[in-house]
């Protein structure tokens, strides 16, 4: 979540920009846990979210987070 926060602002976007995710996810098991995580970013106003139970992610990675941003011109 740290990861994507720093992404998000050094486009010169907010987390509160944020307006759909897709989690992809190794195994469904780890949902509760990403969860915690997820709400505590997102604590106010969490966007539309999509979790997604995958085979494998790229560099073993456990989780892998895709962030919608909106932003006024």
């Amino acid at each position: 979540m740290a990861n994507l926060r720093a992404v998000i602002e050094s486009n010169g976007a907010r987390i509160e920009d944020v307006v759909k995710t897709n989690v992809f996810l190794t195994t469904m098991d780890d949902f509760a846990v990403m969860n915690e995580e997820y709400a505590k970013v997102f604590a106010m106003d969490p966007p539309a979210r999509s979790a997604i139970a995958v085979y494998q992610l790229p560099l073993g990675g456990l989780v892998e987070i895709e962030a919608w941003v909106y932003r006024e011109a």
